[in-house]
């Protein structure tokens, strides 16, 4: 090749290189535009939750087991088909013709009797068929009705606020809904309805998912597209975003499913799957914790708020400093607490379950349990108070570092739903005793107004669910039912 053909050549690259830096720059550009917008696509589809009604199956009929050619009598043999001939006038023409008209008599008479035959065949053909038709029939329609009854049943269930029932609604609820872009799967829910409480554990991509590059750019020198490194605080401020926006998607899907108006509160737990690289072992931080009330949440202009102000200033939420170093906050409420798999009776017929009931204990008796609880926690307690309404006061100590502290622990052996003013005074308790941390156990729940005015604070609520949990987590044989009214 001459020079100037070279020269040419090279004329050409940096246009070509220039292009490719440009469209990868925009190719970069839409990745962050389309995590930004993440929450505003969520709101643009309708969320209504399931009419569990529509999930009734159609009633099915039984297709037709007659043949159309066996509905109508088959026409029976007919005389002039088989009468001969008239003879002609000759001699013997008569005897001939009566030997014929005797052989057609005998033809016809066996011909009707063919017919009578095969029309009784045919009549009980059709008999046995409409006898199948109708028993599979019978049989569609009895499937039809206990799948309709299941639903009613099941529908009942979740009207009634049942655990079991309410997990599994919200459960199919959330995994009908696609996750953008190459997001994580992974999502469970456990409803609490004590507290008509939904936990939602909820996996969130890590910081990988926003791109490092800002842009691309062509070097001349070395003749390459080089990428421009995002600066760190930026990634972290699209990331801490997107997990925001998430989470907000989530109470939207949330509440927005919430057909049959049986869940109060949501706690969303975000989480991360990935590895820590300083031990090579999959690990799994919680990167943002929130509690929400369902009259907190519908206050909410959605599509012109700040996400991260709203959740950080508006909930309270706990929120990742450093996720890219995948740093994990104390969740709100640990899923575990809320799971209904560690709750449900072991046995359904209780009264061959051994384990003690909470709600038959004395004041005594649960105060022994609780401490016992406390106890097998890595808590010291001491008590120092005791209220005449089956609650216990005392102070427990955690003597980890960091971590640990001075509680304020209060339990309140109670069937009714615990009142605000309740936890009002023990925060009170907390500022008193210049406590770490305020703790209130109940055998029932709390409402919308508790978990509203314990965000941000050092309070932790513990209902009958959690209680339960933590109960069978620790290996102290328990369960809560009910007395008869």
């Amino acid at each position: 090749m001459d020079r100037s053909m070279e020269g040419h050549a090279r004329s050409d690259r940096p246009p070509g290189r220039t292009a490719e830096a440009a469209q990868r720059t925009a190719a970069v550009q839409e990745r962050v535009q389309l995590l930004g917008n993440v929450l505003a696509d969520a709101l643009a589809v309708d969320v209504n939750g399931t009419d569990l009604q529509t999930l009734k199956r159609a009633p099915r009929r039984a297709p037709p087991t007659v043949s159309p050619a066996d509905l109508e009598a088959h026409p029976g043999p007919v005389w002039d088909a088989f009468v001969p001939h008239p003879p002609f006038r000759w001699w013997g023409a008569q005897r001939r013709f009566a030997r014929r008209l005797a052989d057609a008599e005998d033809r016809f008479a066996e011909a009707i009797e063919r017919h009578r035959a095969a029309e009784e065949t045919r009549r009980e053909r059709v008999a046995k068929a409409l006898r199948e038709q109708v028993e599979h029939q019978r049989r569609l329609d009895e499937a039809t009705a206990e799948q309709h009854a299941r639903i009613d049943a099941y529908e009942r269930a979740v009207q009634n606020r049942g655990r079991a029932a309410v997990t599994r609604y919200f459960t199919k609820a959330l995994d009908r809904v696609p996750e953008p872009l190459d997001f994580p799967r992974r999502r469970k829910v456990g409803y609490v309805p004590e507290s008509t409480l939904l936990a939602v554990e909820w996996d969130l991509p890590d910081v990988s998912v926003v791109p490092a590059e800002a842009s691309y750019r062509y070097d001349r020198a070395v003749d390459a597209v080089l990428a421009v490194p995002r600066d760190p605080l930026e990634l972290r401020r699209l990331y801490q975003q997107l997990v925001a926006q998430l989470a907000l998607r989530a109470l939207h899907l949330v509440f927005g499913s919430d057909r049959y108006g049986v869940v109060d509160t949501v706690v969303f737990n975000g989480m991360v799957e990935s590895v820590d690289l300083t031990t090579g072992q999959t690990v799994r931080p919680c990167l943002i914790t929130l509690r929400a009330t369902r009259e907190q949440f519908e206050a909410l202009v959605l599509d012109q708020l700040d996400p991260v102000a709203c959740v950080r200033h508006y909930f309270a939420a706990e929120v990742s400093r450093h996720p890219e170093e995948l740093q994990p906050v104390e969740p709100v409420l640990e899923f575990d607490l809320a799971d209904p798999r560690t709750i449900e009776a072991v046995d359904v017929i209780s009264e061959i379950d051994a384990r003690p009931n909470l709600l038959d204990l004395s004041p005594e008796s649960f105060e022994h349990l609780v401490h016992n609880l406390l106890t097998r926690m890595g808590l010291e307690t001491r008590l120092f108070r005791r209220g005449t309404d089956g609650g216990i006061d005392c102070v427990a100590y955690d003597p980890r570092p960091i971590t640990g502290g001075k509680f304020v622990v209060q339990a309140k052996l109670w069937t009714r739903t615990v009142p605000p003013s309740a936890v009002r005074d023990l925060f009170g308790t907390v500022v008193d005793a210049g406590a770490t941390k305020g703790i209130l156990i109940t055998t029932s729940g709390f409402g919308p107004t508790s978990y509203q005015f314990a965000n941000g604070k050092p309070l932790q609520l513990i209902d009958g669910t959690a209680l339960l949990s933590l109960c069978h987590l620790h290996n102290i044989p328990a369960r809560i039912i009910p007395r008869a009214s």
